[in-house]
């Protein structure tokens, strides 16, 4: 009995031992994890002017992507000693990009996502002491960015105008709607937009029977019953392709056209990143969470910064290092692979630095296709059918 009660208080005494190392080790390993500190740049904007009070105006588009992405990233970093920080930095309206980068980001922060236009990302990216940084844009869908105006140490998660003219353009020629009638707004971005959509008609083989430019500057809410039908008295066309990135007039031409025919562009069918009728491959696991989280739907710069945060914790967690040269060399290999609950994998192009993913094809309340389609073949990947590929590109980026 006395030898048994001894053994029993031997044991106790070594699992006690056992459970304090157990616990130390733990400590330990809790506060000396391995930091991953990631800086979220955007400037606050000016509400625009009021077109329609179904679609109220969202200062913080891609804040609640970014944050959400920092607590998947820390949920795997747990296994492999690693932490990740998001400090965020909101520039005021009449405030100083390019100040703020250099005094409050430059020399602290090896990884910085910009929810910033074309022209301040190329600010930032010019600015000596941002050449070693990397830089995740997460705004534009510009090809200028992509093409002869890229910079080595940008990426870009959007994808590019070009990617979304293609993605419509491989719809039409699956249902052979190959005449297409053009209408184009007057701001700089809408002409950008017309360019990649007469890019992707020459590409694909379309047609475009005509173009007109649409100049009223009333309020399209109270003529366009009257305006439209006259304005798209055209030769007979079996689409009509808009180019309004504004939403100024574009959603008027829909019901209200001369004939009979969908609407498809910057509205009617949308070439999109994301859109809140996606629900394949995990979507609604992420749509419901940011939901639940942000109290309104997962707009395309939240699934931008997301993806931006998390293609960061993914290399670092891969490679185990938080230096960005081990995480930036990973993040642009072949290895790198990326779940963006698109139903592949996503990765960058090493060319170009946009990240290859599927494009959404949906309409207000449903998703119609995912691009590219089937049938659409190329030597290394469908998903570089879609916008610049390598022999076309102007970009000239450094291998190092």
């Amino acid at each position: 009995m006395i030898r048994s009660m001894r053994v029993y208080f031997s044991m106790l005494v070594r699992i006690i031992i056992i459970s304090q190392l157990v616990n130390v080790s733990w400590v330990y390993a809790k506060g000396n994890k391995q930091v991953v500190n990631i800086a979220y740049l955007t400037q606050q904007q000016k509400p625009p002017t009021i077109l329609s009070n179904l679609d109220p105006f969202i200062d913080n588009k891609g804040e609640p992507g970014a944050e959400l992405a920092i607590k998947d990233n820390d949920t795997t970093g747990q296994f492999t000693r690693q932490s990740f920080v998001l400090k965020k930095f909101v520039v005021p309206v009449e405030g100083s990009v390019v100040d703020i980068y250099t005094k409050s980001i430059a020399g602290k922060f090896d990884f910085v996502v910009l929810n910033l236009p074309a022209a301040q990302i190329l600010e930032v990216a010019d600015l000596p002491v941002a050449k070693q940084a990397m830089l995740f844009d997460v705004a534009t869908s510009d090809d200028g960015l992509r093409n002869a105006q890229c910079r080595n140490q940008v990426v870009h998660i959007l994808p590019s105008r070009a990617m979304r003219a293609d993605a419509l353009a491989q719809y039409m020629m699956k249902k052979r709607w190959k005449k297409w009638f053009l209408v184009v707004g007057t701001t700089p971005e809408d002409k950008l937009y017309a360019d990649a959509i007469k890019r992707a008609a020459k590409r694909f083989g379309m047609e475009l029977v005509a173009e007109k430019i649409w100049e009223h500057t009333y309020d399209a809410r109270r003529t366009a019953q009257s305006d439209v039908a006259v304005f798209t008295q055209v030769d007979d066309y079996d689409v009509l392709v808009v180019a309004d990135e504004q939403g100024q007039f574009g959603e008027y031409l829909d019901y209200r056209t001369w004939n009979p025919r969908p609407v498809i562009g910057t509205q009617g069918l949308v070439a999109t990143a994301w859109h809140r009728t996606h629900e394949q491959w995990g979507a609604v696991q992420i749509q419901n969470r940011f939901k639940e989280a942000a109290g309104r739907w997962m707009e395309e710069q939240d699934y931008a910064a997301y993806l931006a945060v998390r293609a960061i914790g993914e290399a670092a967690t891969r490679t185990k290092s938080n230096t960005l040269k081990d995480i930036k060399g990973y993040l642009l290999s072949e290895s790198f692979a990326l779940q963006g609950y698109k139903g592949v994998p996503l990765s960058f192009r090493s060319w170009d630095g946009q990240l290859r993913q599927p494009v959404l094809l949906a309409a207000p309340r449903s998703l119609v296709a995912v691009a590219p389609l089937e049938g659409f073949l190329h030597p290394k990947t469908e998903l570089d059918t879609l916008g610049y590929d390598q022999p076309e590109t102007l970009c000239k980026r450094s291998t190092e």
